[in-house]
């Protein structure tokens, strides 16, 4: 019968025809037949081939499988897939392939890989300087570390032009990323930094992807301290105010511009001394003169506002439009009058229903002569603030009574005590009052004419800059710094700004398709797609593994074909030999 069934399939796989099993059942018993697809007259039609018999026999019988094997005789890649999968096959190389060919798509089409190369025209490096920095960009996404680290890193990883890179290449990638333009090219540049390299790629990538920016409206900028384990360069590593409660290391401030989308403009990179309410008149001005946008609304946060710095966004040579967080209890007008004004609140958002809801969110607008404030509040946080607090005094009450004094010095504690002698404290009812009046509150100042509640809406955006900052420093880890001179501390962190701009895209690319994934998700399944060689019969083959999880999504959003199954390579040079560790199992 196998011989018989045999010479069918090979009949029909002569015809061109498309050949399928199909089961039909009679009764209480269920035949096998093949099945031949045709296309006639402009329609599909179909033909029963044969049928082989009973499905329960021919699997006792063990026909069907020996049907199947003999067939397989003929297909030369299911051969070499159940041989690998036996383990009979001699195992040469293994690569992880998933990361660079979706990031490698995605560095062409944001103008990452053209921007640089263009830049690097006339320059003499023997060494592919691109390609370098490509690689320390794929490397910040998937095992963050140091650059050492990333030239070990590349050995298990197929990425384009990256096999002959050593250590030191990396070293002077990011010291040319880095580097000081020459004094005629210095215009524009802040008072805290030198414009650099990196600069110039920044402004020509905004102009490569100038129509994705047309519409540009809003701005949103916010800074960040990253701390050095070393010395922290010639000048940029500097003693300041540390976001990482590091007082004791040098420091660099990392100021971040995305626009209204959450697509990264630039980054800032300056002195640890560098004061954030002196950082947001330079960034406007450079905004201006490096990019040629018009008519912008800067969003930033609390830590940016003082009065000399709306005087300068008001001056009629600049007339910026802004959003900015005011500091509620540092701010005698904000606390005193804007928050003492009476007036209802206006529902944006209402108390959730679901889990995935918007925060509940309402605001009021207060004016204070010719100044705008909107006074926003969400609920659900003023109702998590008052817990907390009663949480906090309770304790503090038990521990006054018995006696101890020890948390007194505990800043939580300290906040909501007053003196009534030596060593000697009581819970200060007044200043309880007074935190009670900024529960879920925050209070911003705008000279827009936009609606309050869009005001407040654009303003929650700010976290998307939050959200990119922890994204540098966690999942990218950009910190520690190692590096000892100005320019390849420059250029490591800026390979961080380029490593966010293919994650933004991707993720835009994604959302655009339906598809939300947790960030984590996406490169630990990219990261399993493997391609292995292997050997059979003098032959060369690359297997790959299995599309799992997010991956067969992320290729289409890339716009990447998954290489195929099974590749037939051509033979290497005779005195190769198989390492049969270096294929784990696909």
């Amino acid at each position: 019968m196998n011989s018989w069934i045999f010479l069918v399939f090979s009949w029909c796989l002569t015809q061109e025809h498309t050949l399928f099993f199909r089961t039909k059942t009679s009764g209480s018993r269920t035949y096998l037949q093949v099945v031949e697809n045709r296309w006639e007259d402009g329609r599909s039609r179909q033909r029963v081939v044969a049928t082989l018999g009973r499905l329960d026999q021919l699997q006792q019988s063990g026909q069907l499988d020996a049907l199947l094997l003999s067939g397989a005789r003929l297909a030369e890649s299911v051969l070499v897939l159940t041989d690998h999968a036996q383990g009979r096959l001699p195992a040469y190389t293994s690569r992880r392939i998933g990361p660079g060919l979706v990031f490698q798509r995605l560095w062409q089409q944001t103008g990452c890989q053209h921007v640089i190369r263009q830049l690097l025209k006339g320059r003499r490096h023997e060494f592919p300087v691109e390609r370098a920095i490509f690689l320390t960009v794929l490397h910040r996404l998937f095992d963050p570390g140091s650059d050492r680290a990333a030239d070990k890193w590349k050995d298990d990883y197929q990425i384009e032009g990256c096999e002959s890179l050593q250590l030191h290449h990396l070293y002077r990638a990011m010291a040319w990323l880095g580097e000081e333009l020459l004094r005629t090219e210095q215009g524009g540049k802040t008072p805290f930094a030198p414009r650099c390299t990196k600069d110039l790629i920044e402004e020509r990538l905004f102009a490569h992807r100038r129509d994705l920016f047309t519409e540009l409206q809003l701005v949103f900028f916010d800074t960040t301290s990253i701390y050095f384990e070393g010395q922290g360069g010639e000048t940029i590593g500097r003693h300041g105010h540390s976001k990482d409660h590091r007082p004791d290391l040098k420091q660099m401030i990392v100021g971040v511009v995305l626009d209204g989308q959450g697509r990264p403009i630039c980054c800032e990179l300056w002195p640890g001394n560098t004061a954030d309410v002196s950082t947001l008149i330079p960034v406007v001005d450079r905004l201006r003169q490096r990019f040629a946008v018009g008519k912008v609304c800067i969003v930033a946060d609390r830590g940016m506002i003082s009065r000399e710095t709306i005087e300068e966004l008001e001056k009629p040579g600049r007339g910026w439009l802004y959003i900015l967080g005011a500091r509620m209890r540092a701010q005698k007008e904000v606390r005193e009058e804007v928050l003492a004004r009476a007036g209802r609140y206006r529902m944006v958002h209402p108390q959730r229903d679901q889990s995935d809801a918007p925060s509940p969110l309402d605001v009021k607008e207060v004016w204070v002569d010719d100044r705008r404030y909107i006074v926003c509040r969400n609920q659900d946080e003023a109702r998590k603030d008052a817990a907390d607090r009663q949480a906090i005094v309770a304790s503090l009450r038990a521990k006054l009574q018995s006696g101890e004094k020890g948390l007194i010095g505990n800043k939580g504690y300290r906040r909501y005590l007053r003196s009534t002698g030596p060593d000697h404290f009581q819970v200060d009812e007044a200043k309880l009052a007074e935190e009670a009046r900024y529960d879920g509150k925050w209070v911003l100042r705008t000279n827009t004419e936009l609606d309050a509640a869009e005001v407040a809406l654009q303003y929650k955006r700010l976290w998307m800059v939050e959200a990119y900052i922890r994204s540098c420093k966690s999942l990218l880890q950009t910190r520690p710094i190692y590096h000892q001179c100005d320019e390849t501390i420059r250029g490591h962190v800026f390979c961080s700004f380029l490593a966010i701009v293919l994650r933004q895209e991707l993720e835009a690319r994604l959302a655009r398709r339906g598809e939300e994934w947790e960030w984590a998700d996406v490169i630990q399944d990219l990261d399993r797609l493997q391609m292995a060689e292997v050997g059979q019969d003098g032959k060369r083959f690359l297997l790959r593994s299995e599309v799992q999880g997010t991956c067969g999504v992320v290729f289409q959003a890339a716009g990447v074909a998954v290489p195929p199954t099974v590749q037939r390579v051509a033979s290497p040079p005779q005195n190769q030999e198989p390492n049969p560790s270096a294929t784990p199992p696909l």
